[in-house]
């Protein structure tokens, strides 16, 4: 990317400088052009023409712009102080005072903070009454301030979560926005950040870009535009010159879809981007419905235990002797209702919307290292699931750096890079001036700056490969280029698999010559070798004269292409190459006059084919591998020819035994009965085009499949949008499938999409484990509360208000934490993909919330109830409380062993697998630990606790510990009644391999036999000829 000096400090509108009004048109008068279009106006001021002269911007002179090497010059200065930089304000970022306030906007909170605020008032009230006894400490006030305390922790806590939250998505947005454009300045063509545009660019647009900023059209050819983004209209719009009466106005946002050209930036960009990170996921929209049935379950237990503890207290309160007063009622009442309300605060699982934003958040990051951009939160979990992966070949499977490796030009041929220079002695050299022309014009590639700083050809793999060929025998493209400009271009389509260039004779430059003409415009075609070679009618001999293609030289290059695709060099294995046919045609002034919008592919005379290497990139078969153990079929999908796809293919592994491939158009006649044989087999699709690709993905997923599909052309944008996880490439992909896709492939590397379906099972797995977990607690800690508080001579929960808060905070966030973002490992991938239509909880998880349930109600309410007998406590207030520490200290630890139990979602017994390699599990569950003997041993009256000795921490740590061999237990409960149906979730494949090498097998038998029927019935034809020629020898008389 080239420099254009330092912006950073320049203001968006230059406001002192506009003042003065140094050019014709103000930034307003040129936003009024755009929004709406207004041709009219355009006129009015004299057109693009009369728009660019007054920036000092000569429109007339074709791919010229500013002259940047001199920033004084052509008015740039004036025009970044007067026009302003492209680009908005940022979004205001909400603060964490800000989300502070959004936090304390739960009703549960408010209702417990309203109330803690009123056991405050009445709790101060009776320490300063003249019922209070004297002596005792006035500690009344104690139960509502820890109450108010602890909600504002737990809303610190979410606050802050939120606050990194959106600190990490608004990381990977501003990574979204940065991107590179093209334009002309100082008759070069540059990258530049699109941040540094300014009016009065001229800047260059080809398939497949997203238009920056709002502009104007200069020049260019069938250049079409989609501009529903910015204007809502879905129908596609041509632009041109008004004077045409077309559309000149080309507007920020839009995408390009066919064609190139020059636009005249007049504006600066919209904010087009979209921003989801507030938007629900797939998942967390499965969490929201299951989270409020169990909140609506938790609010109907509180509110009988409401009711049924009022009624208790008036019922005990009448059959005593002394009724008690207003006062004391009150008090009463106050605190059933706050013991309602914090399990109301425990039963309603307000972090499991949390912990799906707190995995995403945390896999999307580390996604980013892995070289996978996290577009749409959505696929980061669908690709979990993800049972079928459709891939491109070319710099996906296979590492993009094409070298012309091989080469049949002008009938003379050469097997390697070093035999270049000889084919050059040897060829004509009207052939070879003819080649390099067609190599260098027809093509859009061009040199600059690499990422890091180093000068490189920028633009197709192809055409970069044939640029740095005409290099090595010392060409400047850019003197060509100078010396020559094409007056129509076709650019290159996937329906042809051709470009085109046109140029007029008569301009040709002096450097390299041409052969004979016998025209006054020169046609000039490259592209898919078969589909080029149709095309031709003559060729290049090796004098370099024209002559007729006939059937037997079109068979020899037929050959050619052949040996080309199964090419196999001796310090390679096994290497196909893309072939490539050159070709040209002269025509006449009234021939070029009638063409159209359709190249001129008739009558092609051929100069030669070469080969392009482009070797399999490293890892790209242990990922296939990989794909497959974790049961997913990956298909080739691509426009190289079917020999060069079917070697990639066998090469990587994606082509086995069983597998079928087929080319596009034999693919697009299929019926629908004939796909739905071919389909489950097809593993590779060769000279497909984009609808193929969409056809693919449709037909799998209507059949059950969870489909990811790669793409990197502008015409991929249906296919990538029609899957359930589109990777678009982030090196060799256009703007427009990079907007169409979900997930940005930032190396383009097939291996990275192993580690997305990698990350995709470990949020799911996550998600499960924190949801397993919550649920044990919530059941438990629901329950515990509202039997003790019933069976209670008080009608007192065995845990307090602020211990319920804790263990909130505790099973909510602080678990969210451990459990939601956990690295993944290999192991995720020796498994098949979980249906989805799936439940979020299965048996085994069922299975074990339940079993674990059990067992903690039944050791907390066994304590409470045999707690004096086995720590030998009386009945004693100071022994009271011991025991209702110790309860609580067992719940804690209950939960704290129960977390490392749920590490394991399966049968697995070794729930210590990994776990050394989950660092903030460890450190959440230090903090927990360390929280709860900091409470124990120091809350006091605010949490209701105690001191207890070393004998009680032992007991009650030793009996939380037993969480981990119950689970254990739990694990090994047998699961041979339990349905199939209910214990299998995997998918189930529409055709599995171990099927498809059988098939394969059986159909191998199959032809045996015929050849040995053949055989059989060739050898039965034989013996009455043996019979017949016996007959018909000659009697010897005796």
């Amino acid at each position: 990317m080239t420099p254009r000096g330092n912006q950073e400090n320049e203001p968006l509108l230059g406001e002192e400088s506009r003042r003065n009004k140094p050019f014709k048109f103000t930034p307003e008068e040129l936003g009024r052009l755009i929004d709406p279009k207004n041709p009219d106006l355009l006129r009015e001021y004299g057109g693009t023409e009369e728009i660019a002269k007054s920036l000092g911007v000569d429109s007339d002179s074709s791919d010229k712009g500013f002259n940047t090497n001199n920033p004084k010059s052509n008015n740039l200065q004036a025009i970044r102080e007067y026009y302003g930089r492209n680009i908005l304000p940022e979004a205001k970022q909400r603060t964490l005072l800000l989300l502070i306030w959004e936090a304390c906007q739960d009703r549960v909170l408010i209702l417990l903070s309203i109330a803690a605020f009123v056991s405050l008032v009445v709790g101060i009230h009776k320490d300063y009454s003249s019922r209070h006894p004297e002596g005792e400490p006035r500690v009344g006030w104690v139960d509502g301030t820890a109450i108010i305390v602890a909600v504002a922790a737990v809303v610190l806590t979410n606050a802050i979560n939120d606050y990194q939250k959106e600190k990490q998505f608004r990381k990977l947005n501003d990574e979204k926005k940065d991107r590179v454009v093209k334009l002309f300045s100082s008759g070069n063509k540059q990258q530049i950040p699109v941040h540094e545009i300014y009016v009065g660019d001229d800047l260059y647009l080809e398939s497949g870009d997203i238009v920056p900023a709002d502009g104007l059209f200069l020049r260019g050819y069938n250049l079409v535009c989609d501009e529903s983004s910015a204007t809502g209209e879905s129908d596609l719009v041509r632009k041109g010159e008004l004077e045409k009466n077309l559309d000149p106005f080309i507007l920020s946002g839009s995408k390009v879809l066919d064609g190139h050209g020059n636009c005249l930036i007049i504006a600066a960009l919209r904010d087009d981007d979209e921003n989801d990170e507030n938007e629900d996921t797939p998942l967390q929209m499965k969490l929201n419905v299951l989270a409020e049935h169990i909140a609506k379950l938790g609010v109907s237990i509180a509110l009988i235990m409401l009711i049924t503890l009022v009624i208790k207290y008036f019922i005990t309160a009448a059959l005593s002797d002394n009724f008690p007063d207003g006062e004391e009622i009150a008090s009463h009442m106050i605190s059933i209702v706050i013991q309602a309300i914090a399990i109301v605060v425990v039963a309603v699982p307000k972090s499991l919307s949390m912990a799906v934003s707190l995995s995403l958040a945390y896999a999307t990051t580390k996604m980013l290292k892995d070289n996978n951009f996290v577009r749409a939160l959505s696929a980061c979990e669908t690709m979990g699931n993800t049972t079928a992966v459709c891939s491109d070949k070319t710099g996906t499977l296979t590492q993009n750096r094409m070298t012309v490796v091989k080469g049949f030009i002008g009938f003379k041929e050469f097997d390697d890079e070093g035999q270049t220079d000889e084919w050059k002695k040897n060829v004509a050299s009207s052939t070879y001036n003819v080649l390099v022309q067609g190599i260098v014009l027809n093509s859009t590639a061009y040199e600059d700056k690499d990422e890091n700083g180093n000068i490189d050809f920028v633009g197709s793999k192809t055409e970069c490969a044939l640029l740095i060929f005409t290099k090595s025998f010392g060409v400047d493209y850019k003197e060509i280029r100078a010396a020559i400009k094409p007056v129509k271009v076709y650019p290159f389509a996937s329906e042809r698999k051709t470009m085109t260039t046109v140029i007029k004779l008569s301009s040709a430059g002096p450097s390299h010559g041409k052969a004979p003409a016998t025209g006054d415009y020169r046609v000039y075609v490259k592209g898919a070798s078969e589909i080029v070679l149709e095309y031709c009618t003559h060729y290049v001999d090796a004098e370099g004269k024209v002559q007729e293609l006939d059937g037997n030289i079109k068979q020899r290059y037929k050959m050619k292409i052949l040996d080309f695709s199964i090419y196999t060099p001796e310090a390679l294995r096994t290497e196909a190459l893309r072939t490539i046919c050159l070709a040209y045609r002269d025509i006449t002034t009234h021939d070029f006059n009638k063409l159209g919008d359709d190249p001129p592919l008739n009558e092609l005379i051929l100069l030669g084919l070469v080969g392009i290497q482009d070797p399999l990139r490293p890892g790209v078969k242990e990922s296939v591998e990989a794909f497959r153990k974790a049961g997913v079929f990956v298909r080739m999908i691509t426009g190289d020819n079917i020999l060069t796809a079917r070697a990639i293919a066998r090469d990587a592994g994606i082509l086995t035994k069983g597998g079928m491939s087929m080319e596009g158009p034999e693919f697009r006649k299929l019926t629908p009965e004939e796909l739905d044989e071919v389909m489950p087999r097809l593993q590779v699709l060769a000279r497909s085009s984009p609808t193929d690709k969409t056809k693919v993905v449709k037909w799998l997923k209507n059949h059950g499949d969870v489909v990811a599909v790669t793409g990197d052309g502008s015409n991929d944008g249906p296919a990538l949008k029609s899957a359930d996880v589109g990777f678009s490439m982030g090196i060799a992909g256009t703007k427009v499938a990079n907007e169409a896709s979900s997930i940005i492939l930032m190396d383009d590397n097939f291996s990275s999409i192993v580690k997305a379906l990698e990350w995709g099972r470990a949020v799911n797995d996550s998600v499960r484990k924190f949801l397993q977990y919550q649920l044990t607690v919530n059941i438990t800690a629901v329950v515990l509360s509202f039997t003790s508080a019933v069976l209670s001579d008080k009608s007192e929960s065995i845990l307090t208000a602020v211990q319920l808060l804790w263990v909130s905070l505790i099973m909510d966030t602080l678990a969210a934490l451990a459990l939601a973002t956990e690295p993944p490992t290999d192991e995720l991938l020796n498994r098949r993909p979980t249906s989805k239509n799936a439940s979020l909880i299965n048996y085994r998880m069922w299975k074990m919330i339940i079993g674990q349930a059990i067992f903690q109600i039944a050791i907390n309410l066994s304590l409470l109830h045999l707690g004096p007998s086995i720590f030998h406590l009386s009945n004693s207030k100071e022994d009271l409380a011991i025991l209702r520490t110790l309860v609580f200290n067992t719940f804690v630890f209950l939960q704290v062993f129960n977390e490392i139990n749920c590490l394991r979602i399966d049968d697995s017994l070794n729930v210590f697998k990994n776990v050394f390699n989950n660092h903030t599990f460890i450190i959440v569950q230090l903090v927990v630990i360390i929280g709860q003997f900091v409470i124990v041993e120091f809350g006091g009256v605010a949490f209701g606790t105690v001191k207890l000795n070393w004998y009680q921490w032992f007991v009650t740590v030793l009996i939380g510990f037993l969480s981990l061999p119950v689970g254990f237990i739990i694990r090994l409960i047998p699961n041979a009644y339990i349905p199939e149906s209910i214990l299998n979730e995997d998918h189930k494949p529409i055709i599995g391999q171990s099927k498809m090498s059988f098939g394969s097998s059986l159909g191998d038998i199959r032809t045996e036999n015929m050849i040995i029927s053949a055989l059989k019935i060739s050898k039965k034809v034989k013996k009455p000829r043996k019979f017949n020629e016996f007959i018909r020898r000659p009697f010897h008389k005796k």
